[in-house]
C-alpha cells in the first residue's frame, strides 16, 4: 500500500505556504494602515486596498498643520526614555537583591511582587492620581507622567531571573578579591545580563510609547502631551475639519507606530540572544 505522507520537500512547501499566509494576514492592517494614509479620497472597500494611483503625503501634512507632530513626538520620546531608565535601573537593583541577597522576608516581598501584577492600572489611577497631581503638585510635568511607571514589576521578576542563572562561582572569587555588592553587581553581573536588560528595555517600550490614559489624565498643556494623546485629541476635536479626515488620523497612526516597529526590527535578532554562558570558562 503506497505510503499517503508527504515527502520532506512537500511538508516544506506547505510549511512555508502556511507561514506566509500567516504573516500576511498578521501583516495587512499594517499595510492598510500605510496605504490609507497615502490616499487622497477614502476608500473603504476592498479595491482600496489596492490602489493604482492618488498616493499622496497630503493626509501627512495636513495633520501636521493641525498639531505639533514634532513637539508630540518629542514629548513621547522624554516619556518613554524617562520610563526606561528608571525601569532598568530600580529593575536590576531589586533584580538584584532578590536574586542574590540573603536577608528576612525575600521570599515574601517575592510573592508580594508577584501579585502586584495582576492589579489592572486603572484599579490604582485615582489613588495615584491623588497622590501625582494634589499631594506632590506634578500635574504637567514630564516627572508627573514618569512616576507612575518608575518601578515595572515584570522588569524586576525578568532581572531576578537571570541574575539567579549566573554561577555561584563568579559571585564567590569576586567576594573572596574584597568586592562590595554593588562592585560585584556592577563588574560582574551586568555584563552578563545585557540580554535581560534588552529584553526589558523592548517590552517596556511599547507601554509607555502607547500609552493614553495617564498623560491624558495627568497633563492639559498641549506643549507637553505625548502623541498618543496629541492624535486622540485630533480625533475628537478637529479631524472632522480635515479635507480627509481617515487619511489624516492613519497618517498619525503610522507616524506613532512607526517607531516600535523599526525598534523591533532592528534588535529582533538581539531579542531573542542570550550571552549568560559568556562567564563561565571551561
Amino acid at each position: 500500500m503506497a505510503s499517503t505522507n508527504l515527502n520532506p520537500r512537500g511538508r516544506q512547501v506547505w510549511s512555508l505556504a502556511a507561514l506566509f499566509l500567516g504573516a500576511a494576514i498578521f501583516l495587512f492592517p499594517f499595510y492598510y494602515m500605510v496605504i490609507g494614509s497615502l490616499q487622497e479620497e477614502p476608500d473603504t472597500s476592498i479595491k482600496g486596498a489596492f490602489p493604482a494611483q492618488g498616493l499622496t503625503l497630503h493626509n501627512y501634512a495636513d495633520i501636521n498643520s493641525r498639531v505639533n507632530l514634532a513637539r508630540s513626538l518629542v514629548n513621547s520620546g522624554i516619556f518613554t526614555i524617562g520610563v526606561l531608565l528608571t525601569t532598568v535601573v530600580f529593575g536590576v537593583l531589586a533584580g538584584y537583591a532578590l536574586a542574590r541577597l540573603h536577608f528576612r522576608g525575600r521570599g515574601t516581598l517575592f510573592a508580594v511582587m508577584l501579585l502586584v501584577q495582576i492589579v489592572p492600572f486603572q484599579l490604582l489611577i485615582i489613588p495615584i492620581y491623588v497622590l501625582i497631581v494634589r499631594s506632590y503638585g506634578l500635574a504637567d510635568s514630564y516627572l508627573g507622567m514618569i512616576l507612575p511607571f518608575a518601578i515595572n514589576s515584570a522588569a524586576v521578576f525578568i532581572f531576578r531571573q537571570f541574575f539567579l542563572q549566573l554561577p555561584d562561582d563568579l559571585f564567590a572569587a569576586a567576594a573572596l578579591d574584597g568586592a562590595s555588592e554593588l562592585r560585584i553587581l556592577w563588574s560582574v553581573a551586568l555584563p552578563l545580563v545585557r540580554p535581560a536588560m534588552l529584553t526589558v528595555i523592548l517590552i517596556t517600550f511599547i507601554g509607555p510609547w502607547n500609552e493614553f490614559l495617564w498623560p491624558f489624565l495627568v497633563t492639559k498643556d498641549q506643549s507637553l502631551q505625548p502623541l498618543a494623546v496629541t492624535l486622540a485629541n485630533y480625533i475628537s476635536n478637529i479631524a472632522a475639519r480635515a479635507t480627509n479626515p481617515a487619511g489624516a488620523a492613519l497618517a498619525g497612526a503610522v507616524v506613532l507606530a512607526a517607531p516600535a516597529v523599526a525598534l523591533f526590527i532592528v534588535f529582533q535578532k538581539r531579542f531573542t540572544g542570550s550571552e549568560l554562558s559568556s562567564g563561565v570558562k571551561g
